[in-house]
């Protein structure tokens, strides 16, 4: 398996260093039947269902709900938006005062304000919309039980496009948790930016992938050093796909350089002081990713826990800090997947763990807790119905007004999609010393007003 990294605390999107690349790689690619290509699947002609992609953009710590696209400005001033609220593209509709950009292109997008669960803690809240399934002891450590949403595509269309060879689950910027394979298996793990241990690790600094002619050099080395070990010589025709995708595929999928100047400032590379990661870049990236075939890439962007304690910052300067990097990022890729044709082909998602409680709290002023019954969640493309609101909040943003959208909803919308079925699943399996896992169906439902 291809892992593609960077260090988890700097503000770069992914990277990749030819001696590791070298080190890991001999051996993994050498044993990619198992691991590097999807020998079973294309032998047996499995083709991809659906020419679609997912960006899941994941906002760790759990955004509020009001601050982002449910501003409440008529409710009492505990309970409204603390950034204001900006006018939208679409009559009578606002979204928080930190989102101008993304306002202004409102009718290309889709907010649904009644995505909702019940487990309001970082680690319950993290598993759940991430797999589908609730599970309250993530919170206290405990190993993840059920597949991500990038793992159970990336078993169902295999672990790397059939004729590309592009890996079909990639992360990229700051930490997801709970994006891992659970009984799946570590082949369906994403290629982790931890750099932990799969059997083909490629690694640059995000730099080295803005200077082409590096990138280049590093890749052609590569190729000298493969040819004078005689690794190339043996393979056989999925090694030599792999190869192919590795020298070839990756050196243009990943050099941001073939973008223009111009695009690369629109997306920008601003930061902020709660996450190092450039969202724009990882936007970026990800679109490039998605066309060169990627099923679905994860981009990590935290930062969104504003209590006003132990570091945290009140939500009102969390959002003003946190939203101009992600406002630009977004607006850059809404104009981009349009001028390019893309709206149909990608879509982005874009949510974290949990809402925030819709009343300030009165013992840390200007921060607001945990808050599972109402959680933002926004769409962008995929060939689904873009400028609508989606549902229907209570007059202060606690809870669902209208029908409740959960997060296996969300996952059946998404499979929808990509044209899979993502109840496909393989049998009970033995982890380790563990007794044997039986898999968990999610059982959600299409969400009917964006198809």
């Amino acid at each position: 398996m291809i892992e593609l990294t960077t260090p988890r605390n700097v503000p770069t999107c992914s990277g990749m260093r030819r001696r590791d690349f070298l080190r890991l790689g001999v051996c993994g690619l050498t044993g990619l039947s198992a691991a590097g290509v999807n020998r079973a699947g294309t032998q047996a002609g499995v083709s991809l269902p659906k020419d679609t992609s997912v960006i899941w953009l994941w906002l760790g710590g759990g955004p509020s709900q009001i601050e982002t696209f449910d501003p409440k400005m008529d409710a009492p001033v505990e309970f409204r938006s603390t950034t204001g609220e900006v006018k939208t593209s679409l009559p009578g509709v606002t979204f928080g005062g930190t989102f101008p950009q993304l306002a202004a292109r409102a009718h290309r997008v889709a907010v649904v304000r009644s995505f909702a669960h019940s487990n309001s803690g970082h680690g319950g809240g993290t598993h759940w919309v991430n797999t589908g399934i609730n599970f309250t002891g993530f919170d206290n450590n405990q190993p993840q039980v059920a597949p991500s949403l990038g793992s159970r595509i990336a078993y169902r269309r295999g672990l790397n496009h059939p004729h590309t060879g592009i890996p079909s689950f990639i992360k990229l910027g700051g930490n997801v948790r709970a994006d891992q394979p659970a009984y799946l298996g570590r082949a369906y793990a994403p290629f982790d930016p931890k750099g932990a241990e799969n059997n083909l690790l490629v690694r640059m600094p995000l730099e080295q992938l803005s200077d082409r002619h590096q990138l280049l050099r590093s890749f052609d080395q590569m190729r000298r050093d493969l040819d004078l070990s005689g690794v190339a010589e043996g393979m056989d025709q999925f090694g030599q796909q792999a190869m192919r995708f590795l020298t070839n595929t990756a050196s243009s999928a990943f050099d941001l350089s073939r973008e223009s100047n111009r695009l690369r400032e629109k997306y920008g590379t601003g930061t902020s002081p709660y996450n190092p990661a450039r969202v724009g870049e990882c936007l970026l990236l990800a679109r490039r990713l998605c066309e060169a075939g990627a099923s679905i890439v994860n981009i990590g962007y935290g930062g969104w826990d504003h209590h006003n304690v132990n570091g945290t910052p009140p939500v009102k300067e969390g959002f003003e800090q946190c939203s101009p990097p992600l406002d630009q990022a977004l607006s850059a890729f809404i104009d981009d997947i349009y001028a390019r044709g893309l709206e149909k082909k990608i879509l982005l998602v874009m949510t974290g763990e949990f809402g925030r409680n819709p009343r300030i709290d009165t013992r840390l002023p200007g921060g607001r807790d945990h808050w599972a019954p109402l959680t933002p969640l926004l769409l962008i493309g995929g060939g689904l119905k873009m400028g609508q609101v989606v549902g229907t909040s209570t007059p202060r943003a606690e809870r669902p007004a209208s029908d409740p959208y959960s997060p296996a909803d969300l996952f059946a919308t998404i499979f929808h999609v990509l044209g899979i079925d993502g109840e496909v699943e393989p049998p009970a399996t033995q982890q380790g010393s563990r007794p044997v896992v039986e898999p968990q169906r999610l059982g959600g439902r299409v969400i009917p007003e964006l198809v």
